[in-house]
């Protein structure tokens, strides 16, 4: 089914609008709701008449206020079907090219949000090499992983308040095998999947090349869109649902544990089972404690985990947690969807992360405590040289989600780009488009390139709004092809 929105529920979007004449203020507040991704794209607008009299308008208002954002490229009119949303041709996922090679030393790529290993990584190694010999008698390969990990992974979900047996874990080679083993084990080509906007985007394309089609979930400045959850559930009826409730990749938010028992109580209701990415959940900055696992109140969850954030990205191993109730179930789906793509991840790496896992607060609090210091760095210069940027800091995390006073957020990537910076602009984390009101900075650098990137991103700020205002000639912009983002 197609996704709509009520004329009440815009209506409390829209939430006014200034701008004279009425229409033209009705048409900049869509476009800025449409660009933002809080109503997603193919969503089916209400009529001119409902919506006329829920904003208390003329109908030629909300007429002429659709033509125009038909008219700029937000909106599609269909012949006896309605109006729906959908995004320009130039401001859709464009990009995204965080980790090819570069070619130049001089770059401070925030492409990526991936931070050099902490003080104790090393050791780790140095002890798991001595633990390596009693595995070389063997074939070496473990699908669902070594066993002393699984036990070691096991026990992190205790202490968290979630029981956990070692049968349930299967380790991977990082978060993104995790993500496509599950998307091969539970997608069916053509099923619907809900998938939050903005989100990691390398998690949506394990799920397209699945087959998945995919069902926008707005994520705002301050939450998720649970009004919004549960129209699109009921009108949708996905059969996954893929989360990221943690410290949310890349907005930095963290749910509730309320929003966890509504969202957990509409996913049941919709027989829809949650696919939950907990990759940052170690990394709270602020010191207080995280929720309980989403898994504590939706048994059915399938949790995804990465030792790449907690710890050193070069670890290359993630794991999958598998609900306790189905008899196997899940697990064999898995390991069925493993066998088709790998054997097992490295015994090394699994043997450094076991030792990790086995005493990880000294290790943690270093990598904690150099991520705070780099995140108060970035803020502080962000304060001091862009302060017409708007952000929320989050509790943790490893990124800033800014939002720009004008959508220019590709044209800043660009020519932050030509000034040796990569950033990652907004619509690199739309799931179809928009967004282009925001960049996303990671805080992983140093204080010092931290600091320096910013006086690029100044500067490019600055000759980006010289060029829309006219004050400049315009550039071409230099699209690329798509590689990951971390």
């Amino acid at each position: 089914m197609q996704q709509s929105i009520t004329a009440r529920r815009l209506a409390g979007l829209v939430d006014g609008f200034h701008r004279a004449p009425a229409y033209a203020g009705l048409a900049e507040s869509l476009t800025l709701l449409i660009g933002d991704g809080r109503i997603t794209l193919a969503t089916r607008l209400p009529s001119e008449r409902d919506l006329s009299v829920a904003l208390g308008v003329s109908r030629t208002t909300v007429t002429r206020a659709y033509a125009s954002l038909v008219e700029a490229g937000y909106a599609e009119a269909r012949q006896g079907a309605g109006t729906f949303t959908r995004i320009p041709g130039d401001r859709r996922r464009a990009l995204d090219r965080s980790l090819s090679p570069r070619g130049r030393n001089d770059v401070i790529d925030l492409n990526h949000a991936a931070a050099s290993a902490p003080p104790g990584v090393a050791a780790a190694y140095l002890e798991a090499v001595s633990d390596l010999p009693a595995y070389l008698g063997g074939h070496g390969y473990f699908p669902a992983g070594v066993p002393r990990l699984q036990e070691a992974i096991a026990r992190a979900y205790d202490d968290r308040g979630l029981p956990t047996h070692p049968e349930q874990v299967m380790v991977t080679a990082g978060a993104l095998s995790a993500a496509a083993i599950v998307a091969q084990a539970f997608t069916r080509r053509g099923a619907r999947v809900l998938v939050e906007t903005p989100t990691y985007p390398n998690a949506t394309e394990a799920l397209r090349h699945a087959g998945a089609r995919l069902v926008g979930l707005p994520v705002g400045p301050d939450r998720w869109d649970l009004d919004g959850l549960e129209a699109t559930l009921r009108t949708t009826r996905p059969s996954l649902a893929s989360l990221i409730p943690d410290l949310q990749n890349p907005t930095g938010l963290v749910m509730s544990a309320e929003d966890r028992v509504r969202v957990a109580g509409l996913l049941r209701s919709a027989g829809t089972v949650p696919i939950v990415d907990e990759a940052h959940q170690s990394l709270a900055l602020d010191g207080r404690a995280m929720p309980p696992p989403f898994a504590c109140f939706a048994p059915d969850t399938v949790t995804l985990g990465s030792a790449s954030k907690a710890f050193w990205g070069g670890l290359r191993i993630g794991w999958i947690r598998a609900p306790d109730h189905d008899s196997g179930g899940a697990l064999r789906a898995l390991t069925e969807a493993r066998m088709r793509l790998d054997l097992g991840a490295p015994v090394l790496e699994q043997l450094v992360l076991a030792r990790l896992l086995e005493d990880p607060v000294p290790v943690r609090d270093a990598h904690l405590a150099r991520l705070r210091e780099q995140r108060d760095a970035l803020l502080a210069a962000l304060d001091e040289q862009l302060p017409d940027w708007g952000y929320r800091v989050p509790r943790g995390g490893l990124c800033l989600w800014c939002r720009l006073p004008e959508p220019l957020g590709t044209d800043l990537a660009v020519e932050a780009e030509r000034g040796g910076v990569l950033v990652a602009p907004g619509p690199v984390f739309a799931l179809e488009g928009g967004l282009d009101h925001y960049v996303r900075i990671p805080w992983t650098r140093s204080v010092e390139e931290l600091r320096a990137a910013v006086a690029v991103l100044a500067e490019s700020w600055a000759l980006v709004r010289d060029r829309r205002s006219g004050r400049l000639p315009r550039g071409g912009r230099s699209q690329g092809s798509r590689v990951i983002v971390a």
